[in-house]
């Protein structure tokens, strides 16, 4: 790591600590990215939503220099960096400000670990991602919009009326 890039990468956290780990590095002044959705959870004397994160054991962490690096490796609950071979893995701006929009906007959210087919590039031409490109899938015989995760081999899927959709 001779030359470090600005950007976004990812931390691989223990089981159930990404709100830990988010929690201090937010202290330490280090901008972080916990997508969560709301989740009905059942227990046998109540119900209630809670919020669950997007990707279990992952949280997306602004690194500006090599001190905001070792601080996010130290941080407790924090296990190792995501690296393709040896050097740590940047996430592209584009996937991490598609999560912030589809994390913030949408309540319905599904994750999958489908490989799917590259989809028809639609543009949404109405609501609050009016102008943005997207790519749209069918699953279950409805069409759907998807965010590609690679680094984590995920994929967001998104129901959105084809009203909202407009050929590139």
């Amino acid at each position: 790591m001779n030359k470090f890039n600005s950007g976004w990468y990812l931390i691989y956290t223990k089981p159930r600590h990404e709100k830990k780990v988010q929690t201090q590095l937010a202290e330490k002044s280090i901008n972080t990215f916990l997508p969560t959705r709301k989740v009905l959870r059942n227990w046998h004397d109540r119900k209630k939503y809670i919020d669950e994160p997007l990707f279990p054991s992952y949280v997306f962490i602004y690194l500006n220099d090599l001190q905001n690096y070792y601080e996010g490796t130290n941080a407790e609950g924090s296990l190792c960096y995501v690296k393709t071979g040896r050097e740590i893995a940047r996430v592209n701006e584009t996937v991490v400000n598609n999560i912030k929009l589809a994390a913030t906007h949408y309540k319905s959210i599904e994750v999958s670990d489908q490989n799917f087919q590259p989809g028809q590039q639609l543009v949404i031409n109405k609501g609050i991602l009016t102008g943005l490109s997207c790519e749209v899938v069918r699953v279950d015989s409805r069409k759907k919009l998807l965010v590609r995760v690679a680094l984590l081999q995920r994929n967001l899927l998104l129901s959105l009326s084809e009203e909202y959709l407009m050929y590139e």
